[in-house]
């Protein structure tokens, strides 16, 4: 620590710079969609609520709040706090924050580990209390300090294939930690970091012909039943709602880093928006839906998220998303069982797998608020 011994609250930068506040003109129209704002609010509420409720039964709460499945929904409930105003949801975080003394997870390099940094340096932003931010900048300090030496081919039976961001779930998990510390701090050291492995891992895994992320090397060559390449829901959703966390979390006038991952943002939410079933849903398979007919609330919740953030920003136009994020967000809600219970969320994996109603994780309860904060803010 003895590094971070001349860091205080008073030498980071002014916190406005976190937040974008563009909102696109063209949000006008949404006068002519089906969202309501207090219907949003409910079943919003309601989802918040359940998923506050049974948290402590939870098997990831209990043997991994630190982990990434549990920062998920973190990102997603301060979403949620911020939006409705009731600081029993931020008392809440605090509470689970405080538990665990704002540690990040056990493995150093991790990405999967410091998920829930993202969250703490939104509280630390909120707050301004330094055992909010220490942690995590340690962390992160240490490991560019002490970059892996791994690859980006996954072999699950070597650790050190995974040390670096070389799945594509990753892009959610860890770069936009990397952004909030470069804007806090004004210290370029985070964002050349991330910005380099996060393109490392984009030329390795991103098929510019199909625009979208094999979930790692494993799948290169693999082939759904129908012919096509497989494509996981869930993990191309990740790697939208992690640009749109990116984005968002950038300093607003940044124009070095911002064009590459707004390009990419724009590329990859057209080719998602493309790949929407008839019933609203992204699947588990995005090039073969007929082998995994059943809806998958989890990559619908992140890309609808992702899609209503570019919109809301200006960077996607309204007219032509609107319809594909109403369509989207009419499903999820669907998908809400009278009592607040998110199903049809595909358990932890790491490629297509058969999904039932009854199904639930903490990760789809975070993506779902995300879309709710967002389609919100149309309103606005």
């Amino acid at each position: 620590m003895a590094a971070l011994a001349g860091l205080s609250a008073a030498t980071l930068l002014p916190v406005n710079l976190i937040a974008e506040t563009a909102v696109s003109p063209s949000i006008e129209q949404n006068t002519r969609s089906g969202f309501d704002k207090q219907e949003i609010l409910s079943v919003a509420g309601k989802v918040a609520d359940w998923q506050i409720k049974e948290f402590p039964n939870n098997k990831y709460a209990i043997s991994e709040p630190k982990g990434w499945i549990a920062g998920a929904l973190y990102l997603g409930m301060y979403d949620w706090a911020e939006l409705c105003g009731d600081t029993q949801y931020f008392d809440w975080l605090k509470k689970v924050f405080n538990r665990q003394h704002w540690q990040v997870a056990d493995r150093m390099y991790h990405a999967d580990d410091i998920c829930v940094s993202q969250t703490y340096l939104d509280m630390y932003n909120k707050y301004k209390e330094e055992k909010m931010l220490l942690p995590t900048l340690a962390r992160i300090d240490w490991v560019i300090n002490n970059p892996s030496k791994g690859g980006l081919d996954i072999d699950y039976s070597k650790p050190v294939t995974y040390e670096r961001w070389s799945w594509c779930d990753a892009l959610f998990m860890a770069p936009a930690v990397y952004t909030r510390l470069y804007t806090l701090t004004g210290n370029k050291k985070y964002m050349m970091f991330a910005d380099t492995e996060f393109k490392a891992t984009y030329n390795h895994l991103y098929d510019k012909d199909e625009k979208l992320f094999f979930r790692d090397s494993r799948y290169f060559g693999q082939k759904e039943a129908n012919g096509k390449k497989v494509f996981w829901g869930r993990g191309n959703g990740w790697v939208i709602g992690g640009l749109a966390e990116i984005l968002k979390t950038l300093p607003v006038d940044d124009t070095e880093y911002r064009p590459f991952y707004l390009q990419l943002f724009q590329e990859i939410s057209e080719r998602l928006a493309g790949l929407q079933s008839k019933d609203g849903y992204w699947h588990a398979s995005l090039l073969d839906p007929e082998s995994y007919p059943s809806p998958e609330t989890s990559a619908t919740g992140f890309i609808v998220y992702g899609l209503a953030y570019g919109v809301n920003q200006g960077y996607l136009p309204a007219d032509k998303y609107l319809p594909v994020i109403e369509k989207g967000w009419k499903a999820l809600v669907s998908a809400v069982e009278p009592d607040g219970k998110l199903g049809w969320v595909q358990p932890v994996g790491a490629d297509p797998r058969k999904v039932t109603r009854d199904m639930t994780e903490l990760y789809g309860t975070g993506a779902f608020l995300m879309a709710a904060c967002e389609i919100y803010n149309f309103n606005k």
